[in-house]
């Protein structure tokens, strides 16, 4: 039986892989579009296919072909102010997209369903740290459409013999500690990638979005959580479910949250670079502090951190974008026919 992983090119979908490897795990099959992901991010080891998730017929072949019995979705959209512009992207690529993917699975006897989820359900939640049981409420199209998801897969769940664990990711970021993988987007919008950019010149600055939040400095305030340590979070899920284990919907975080202002100052500690930073009003559908009650991921799934610093999740990020650094200035070099010795 294989475990079937959709945006496994991506950012967060390659660690995974990494980690399934690293497991034991040699049944593992990758689908991506790689209209964000790239094949580089893949081990050369895993069957890959070209496809997007949402064509049935692609996905059926690929599912029978390889005995698939559980699928971990990671393929959608993911940007909150980009979701706000174009809700309909959103609902296309992360609730129509899942929907077929899901059908596809329950025609095929899957068994087992591991979804990419996020904190965005929660909203203006008015509490933290936030549990599971916080009220649901998104502000956000992003949001909604992983909630619309995650409603798609109760249903399914009570209809059809398929168990599934919703993991719902607070702030994710670094990179991988031994350097296969990690943010290659230069366009992330996430706030450690784009500080990075800037402390290695690779952008004029950074912009802060909103000093008038009720916080302690003024800024936002998120959980991030190493993307490794999330990686391993889903390996954990996907022995939790083929053990037996029933469907949960749990938080991923550390229960720590570091503001934006926070996090500048330890990107420049960490990597002893300054770089200028400007200030600007609040971005639509950003929430003022999102921090997570995750003790049941925990408890259910035995998962424990290593990378849970945020010291160490700057760190492994800064190394990543350094080896950026060097392989675009050696892809410069060679466009000029430079040696690079």
């Amino acid at each position: 039986m294989s475990i079937l992983v959709t945006g496994g090119a991506g950012y967060i979908g390659s660690q995974f892989v990494h980690a399934l490897l690293d497991a034991g795990h040699d049944d593992v099959v990758v689908v991506d579009n790689l209209s964000t992901g790239t094949r580089e991010a893949i081990p050369a080891k895993t069957d890959f296919f070209i496809a997007d998730v949402g064509h049935r017929d692609r996905m059926a072949e690929i599912i029978s072909r390889h005995s698939v019995d559980t699928v971990a979705h990671f393929a959608g959209s993911i940007i909150v102010p980009e979701s706000v512009a174009d809700p309909l992207k959103y609902y296309g690529n992360n609730t129509s997209q899942s929907r077929n993917l899901i059908e596809v699975a329950v025609a095929a006897g899957v068994r087992h369903f591991v979804f990419s989820s996020t904190a965005a359900v929660y909203g203006h939640c008015g509490s933290e740290p936030i549990s599971e049981a916080s009220p649901v409420s998104p502000v956000s199209p992003y949001g909604w459409s992983k909630l619309m998801s995650e409603q798609m897969l109760r249903d399914v769940g009570q209809a059809h013999d398929m168990r599934y664990a919703i993991l719902r990711y607070f702030n994710v970021a670094g990179a991988d500690p031994l350097g296969r993988t990690g943010q290659r987007n230069p366009n992330a919008t996430h706030l450690i990638k784009k500080a990075l950019l800037a402390a290695t010149g690779q952008s004029d600055g950074l912009v802060v979005f909103g000093t008038d939040y009720e916080t302690a400095d003024g800024t936002a305030v998120r959980d991030y959580i190493h993307v490794s340590d999330l990686a391993s979070a889903h390996v954990d899920a996907v022995r939790y479910l083929r053990g037996g284990g029933p469907s949960q919907v749990l938080n991923c975080g550390y229960g720590v949250g570091s503001s934006v202002l926070d996090v500048i100052k330890t990107v420049k500690r960490v990597s002893g670079l300054d770089f200028p930073v400007e200030y600007s009003g609040r971005r639509p559908g950003d929430v003022c502090s999102v921090i997570a009650e995750a003790s049941s991921l925990r408890r259910i799934l035995k998962w424990t951190p290593k990378r849970d610093r945020l010291e160490d999740i700057v760190a492994d990020a800064l190394s990543w974008q350094r080896g950026e650094v060097l392989a675009h200035r050696a892809e410069a070099q060679d466009g000029l026919g430079v040696s690079a010795a």
